[in-house]
């Protein structure tokens, strides 16, 4: 091992954030389109607010931060037992949902959007 490599005491990722344009719009597409809980809402002061969201018993949560540049690839994956199930589902709530891809020896996933146009996968977890 080389001497100048470093050690982290990293252990997990706890949240990741995505830029919204409107807190409180993005709330409720996460806890009452999505069914996600809200875990955090928190204010400092006049301007900054901290909001953070999960799906049900998630370990990793999303902060919806106030910010310009939405409409981003988040590289977020959300793992669910049936792909086309929630495809379904989804697309009965009226999320912004793609095509449903399968290829072979890769699980079935398609993308969505919320309502900044910020995308996201859903992706079928291995049996």
């Amino acid at each position: 091992m080389s001497a100048s490599r470093s050690h982290t005491t990293i252990t997990d990722i706890g949240t990741v954030g995505i830029p919204v344009s409107d807190q409180d719009k993005a709330l409720e597409f996460f806890t009452g389109t999505l069914g996600f809980d809200k875990r955090l809402d928190l204010r400092a002061g006049e301007s900054f607010r901290w909001v953070t969201v999960a799906a049900p018993g998630a370990a990793v949560s999303v902060a919806l931060i106030a910010a310009g540049g939405v409409g981003q690839d988040t590289g977020i994956r959300f793992m669910v037992p049936d792909a086309e199930a929630e495809h379904t589902a989804m697309r009965e709530r009226g999320i912004e949902v793609g095509e449903l891809l399968r290829w072979p020896g890769v699980p079935p996933m398609y993308e969505f959007k919320d309502p900044d146009g910020n995308r996201f996968e859903i992706v079928e977890s291995a049996a």
